[in-house]
């Protein structure tokens, strides 16, 4: 759940950013090449715009790896929760701002992007710390990389398809599935509600704080797994 609830919420702000600022926002790969490609051309100004963003997924990653691990002998569920607010404050305002006062200037498309990749490293690295390292949701680039190596194993006649196996396939057909459905359903939203698509993503973040890291739906999970 917490895994599927997070790639809508990362397609839908992929695709949104995609349309509204001509940048992927929820994933790094395409910035480095482009980075790259300025300091290449000495486009120096957009080696330090690059420079930058790069610099705001690793804050967010490090933010939330740090909070994590402050709070976790603490309270799990504090521990997890606290990510997702700052991520929650952060597009929240990404809403606001696009939907009110955004006037499509190169200052502003930047720090706007800035603010999504910095929520997206959040986002990204409380999952990969949730899961052990297994699940990354806002991009697929790793995603496909281990499900044709899983799948590969699964029907190669000397593999072995344990039930792990076959669960790990399921999960990352499940995460592709529903990153799948949030980019679609952020494209078509997106001509409809303009920035106003930006407050749907932190009604799904609540909801995942709620449902999927609550004490009490942890424990009904922990049930589960123990049968």
């Amino acid at each position: 759940m917490l895994a599927s609830s997070t790639a809508v919420a990362s397609g839908i702000t992929n695709v949104a950013g995609m349309v509204a600022f001509l940048a992927f926002t929820a994933n790094i790969t395409g910035h480095v090449a482009n980075l790259a490609k300025h300091i290449v051309e000495q486009n120096f100004r957009e080696i330090i715009v690059f420079l930058i963003w790069l610099l705001m997924f690793f804050a967010g990653a490090f933010i939330s790896s740090f909070i994590v691990r402050s709070y976790i002998h603490i309270s799990k569920y504090k521990a997890h929760s606290i990510p997702i607010i700052i991520e929650i404050v952060v597009l929240l305002f990404v809403a606001i701002y696009g939907h009110n006062f955004y006037k499509e200037t190169m200052l502003e498309r930047e720090l706007v992007i800035g603010a999504i990749i910095f929520a997206m490293g959040l986002q990204n690295s409380l999952v990969s710390i949730i899961s052990g390292g297994v699940i990354k949701t806002s991009h697929l680039t790793g995603l496909f990389t281990d499900l044709g190596g899983e799948v590969s194993e699964l029907l190669h006649p000397r593999g072995e398809a344990s039930s792990t196996l076959k669960n790990k396939i399921y999960i990352r057909i499940t995460i592709l599935s529903f990153y799948l459905i949030g980019a679609v359903a952020g494209g078509l939203l997106f001509d409809v509600f303009d920035f106003a698509i930006f407050y749907f993503v932190p009604v799904i973040l609540l909801t995942i704080l709620y449902y999927d890291l609550s004490p009490l739906a942890l424990h009904k999970l922990s049930k589960v797994f123990s049968k």
